[in-house]
């Protein structure tokens, strides 16, 4: 049962390395000021789009509202849990990520998947994909970290999913609000991946903060605002007076 008196919880589906670590400096933004529940996808076990949602459905709060975020390639989980309407959810976060494949001149290369040594490839192309120019450090030792814990064979099979998804129908059937935060510099996904968004979702809200594809860890205390912002909107929505 859910307890309208216990603080909303902030529920983040991590992004392709599925570890769930790379959420720290978005933690840390957020402070104490409200709950947040990290979930995590096995790095040995290559988990396609439908038991990924089911693993996360059986992870969600059953006692208080939520607010559950999608990052990259989380964000079809997300939606499609959303579409699901569990109770005590609030509101929707999709930040950097599609709901089909965000560049679909890519598909042919499917097959080619399968064989790609993921663990014999440079870290190079990797960081300037994800961090580009906000590359520091501290943020390229924390993603080859993670993608250090995922077996190669997980990396492949999530990125044959990515390439094959397609969750418009269900975004189009959630009714919860809905914030889509988009990085300016994001070289992996595309502007028509957030457009597409508006367009199955008017209502979306668009927020474009001054990043790159890591948008979370590169500029955590921007999406912690927004996030916050976010937050106050659903809560103040939420005790206005329902007219008849």
């Amino acid at each position: 049962m859910i307890d309208p008196n216990l603080p909303p919880t902030l529920v983040l589906l991590p992004g392709m390395d599925g570890t769930g670590t790379l959420f720290e400096p978005l933690l840390q933004a957020l402070g104490q000021h409200w709950p947040v529940q990290v979930l995590h996808y096995p790095g040995d076990q290559p988990l396609g789009y439908p038991a990924l949602v089911e693993r996360v459905m059986a992870q969600l709060p059953t006692n208080r509202r939520f607010i559950l975020l999608g990052e990259s390639f989380s964000g079809p989980v997300a939606v499609s849990v959303a579409a699901r309407n569990p109770e005590g959810l609030m509101g929707l976060v999709l930040c950097s990520s599609f709901v089909r494949n965000p560049r679909p001149r890519l598909a042919p290369l499917q097959p080619l998947l399968k064989v790609l040594p993921v663990q014999r490839l440079p870290f190079w192309p990797m960081d300037a994909l994800l961090l580009g120019g906000f590359s520091t450090p501290a943020l390229r030792q924390a993603l080859a970290a993670a993608i250090a814990q995922v077996a190669p064979q997980v990396l492949q099979a999530r990125l044959q999913a990515v390439i094959a998804v397609d969750v418009r129908q269900a975004l189009a059937a959630s009714r919860v609000p809905l914030l889509y935060l988009r990085a300016r510099q994001d070289r992996l996904v595309p502007p028509s991946a957030s457009a597409l968004v508006r367009q199955l979702r008017s209502d979306a809200r668009l927020v474009e903060i001054e990043a790159p594809h890591c948008l979370l860890q590169a500029a955590p205390a921007a999406a912690a605002a927004q996030l916050q912002h976010f937050l106050n909107d659903l809560l103040e929505a939420a005790a206005m007076p329902v007219r008849g």
